[in-house]
């Protein structure tokens, strides 16, 4: 059996600046918590939104 999940078993974020969705990747294995950015197009956009 493999340790990866299935895709369709992957958790889910709401993205705080766009607002889509996005799943987790492997890369976010170890800071998912910490995560809140789908891209990062997002991340360097962030103070643009909220201002």
């Amino acid at each position: 059996m493999s340790k990866t999940p299935k895709k369709a078993n992957l958790p889910s974020k709401i993205c705080t600046v766009c607002g889509r969705p996005f799943v987790w990747r492997k890369k976010w294995q170890t800071c998912w918590e910490h995560v809140r950015y789908c891209s990062e197009r997002c991340r360097r956009n962030r103070r643009s939104v909220n201002h």
